[in-house]
């Protein structure tokens, strides 16, 4: 057992120092040879980010579009609360309708884009880009 404590403890020691760590930028490390390029590090991406950019960046730019529809279709829109004027102008409501109004039409399409803002960016988030 004594001879199994004297090789353990005769076993070289690897003990990383300071100098070795702190390499400037695209300095190859000692144990490199020469020939070898350095590899620059880059951030793992999803499977479908690396076999189908494509679609990734044409769902990101369908996100895009799909934001900017939604920032100007909520910033048309009438707010619900006129106060007096409403009430006082005599404005008429009917329960009987036909067809819908542009207003409701501005909201159902408004909807539908805020639907399809939150869809796109969760399958992004999903992707990995």
């Amino acid at each position: 057992m004594n001879l199994l404590l004297l090789a353990a403890a005769a076993a070289p020691k690897v003990v990383p120092s300071a100098a070795v760590t702190a390499l400037p930028k695209g300095a190859l490390p000692p144990n490199v040879p020469a020939g070898v390029p350095p590899v620059a590090a880059v951030a793992p991406k999803g499977w479908i980010a690396l076999h189908w950019p494509w679609l990734t960046h044409g769902m990101a730019g369908i996100f895009l579009l799909s934001a900017l529809a939604l920032i100007f279709l909520l910033a048309i829109q009438t707010t619900k609360q006129e106060g007096l004027t409403g009430s006082i102008g005599g404005r008429v409501e009917s329960t009987y309708r036909g067809r819908l109004g542009a207003e409701e039409q501005l909201k159902r399409v408004t909807g539908i884009v805020a639907v399809l803002f939150v869809v796109v960016g969760f399958a992004l988030s999903l992707t990995g880009i």
